[in-house]
């Protein structure tokens, strides 16, 4: 009994010892490496870039007033369609003290001369009518009372501008009123009724009392990176893709492209702007964001694989084709083979020489 259970445990202390030996041979051998395999096909390669901006009237205007004062009606608020000539909202003249001032004493200043020359007329009519004074000389003084006098009128005009936006000899015209220049929709009303408002003048822009737009011809108006600026031309075809109406696709076409760049963020960027063909279901507001797709190339049915498996040293590109069967992964081998690549979509590329179709190449290791 003795003799059998030490010939078993024998046995079991053999087998242990040829697994052990078995597994730590197994695990020293080297793990083959496999790849993906990639097979070239026949495809229409699209190469687009995308342009973020936004829609825009390609019209519109500030209006502001003329004059400094405060805004004592306000007719408009957003959302509004006005005309080319309604009223958007009156000012109230606050006269400047120092111009003021200025025209008043100019107002004196001619009266004191129109009097004078008055006296001095009376005079020389008076020597005329008894023949003492040629008539020259009365035609003389009777053309300097008469400039005395609009230069009087003229000062008096420029007291009233000054302190009602307008006067007598002005007629209709009135500084005081702003109107509406083009026909359209009020975006934004930056201002209400009290607020204090600057004119516009060689020295200030002036403040803007309404925002307005002409909605009926929308545009898109975004910046694209110089590294691709010079694949666009006018009249190319774009898509424009709405952040808040992913659903709707509008067409567009580009007309123009920015001849000089601006820097934005460390890259040059051009400004570039297409029409848009809004279609009458859809309602666009200024303002809105928007993706632009731009076709800059297009490959119909060449030969092509996934960018994976294109490798590239000293720059020049070059594939890894297998050479063994396809169905032995363990023992997969590969010959390396330069080819001539074309035009990528950023997911498949071109392969215009030293692949045929048929063939399985290298891609990513699993």
């Amino acid at each position: 009994m003795k003799k059998t259970l030490r010939v078993i445990g024998l046995c079991l202390l053999a087998l242990f010892v040829g697994y052990t030996l078995y597994y730590l041979w197994q695990q020293s051998q080297p793990v083959p490496t496999v790849y993906e395999l990639v097979s070239p096909q026949q495809r229409t390669l699209v190469k687009r870039t995308t342009v973020a901006g936004s829609m825009e009237a390609r019209r519109q205007v500030a209006v502001k007033p003329q004059a400094t004062g405060v805004i004592s009606r306000l007719l408009v608020e957003p959302g509004d369609k006005v005309k080319v000539g309604d009223l958007i909202a009156t000012v109230k003249i606050i006269p400047d003290m120092a111009q003021l001032n200025e025209a008043k004493n100019r107002v004196e200043s001619a009266n004191i001369n129109l009097e004078e020359l008055q006296r001095e007329y009376n005079r020389v009519r008076a020597l005329y009518e008894d023949g003492v004074v040629s008539r020259e000389e009365f035609e003389r003084i009777s053309s300097r009372l008469a400039s005395a006098r609009e230069s009087v009128n003229a000062a008096k005009s420029q007291v009233q501008v000054i302190t009602r936006g307008q006067s007598s000899r002005s007629g209709a015209i009135n500084i005081t009123d702003l109107h509406s220049t083009i026909t359209g929709v009020v975006l934004s009303v930056p201002v209400k009724v009290g607020s204090s408002v600057s004119g516009t003048s060689a020295f200030t822009e002036g403040t803007t009392v309404a925002k307005i737009a002409d909605m009926s011809d929308i545009i898109f108006r975004g910046y694209i990176d110089e590294t691709e600026v010079a694949q666009l031309h006018l009249g190319m075809d774009m898509e424009l893709y709405l952040g808040s109406m992913q659903e709707v696709t509008i067409p567009a076409k580009l007309d123009y492209i920015a001849p000089e760049g601006e820097m934005q963020n460390g890259a040059k960027m051009f400004e570039v702007k297409a029409t848009a063909s809004i279609p009458d279901s859809v309602t666009i507001r200024s303002g809105y964001s928007a993706n632009a797709s731009v076709v800059l190339g297009k490959a119909t049915n060449v030969l092509s694989c996934d960018e994976k498996a294109i490798s590239f040293e000293d720059g020049k590109p070059y594939v890894y084709v297998l050479v063994s069967d396809s169905a032995d992964t363990d023992h997969q081998q590969f010959e390396r083979r330069a080819v001539t690549i074309g035009m990528s979509d950023g997911l498949a590329i071109e392969l215009k020489s030293g692949v045929k179709a048929g063939e399985l190449l290298r891609g990513n290791q699993k």
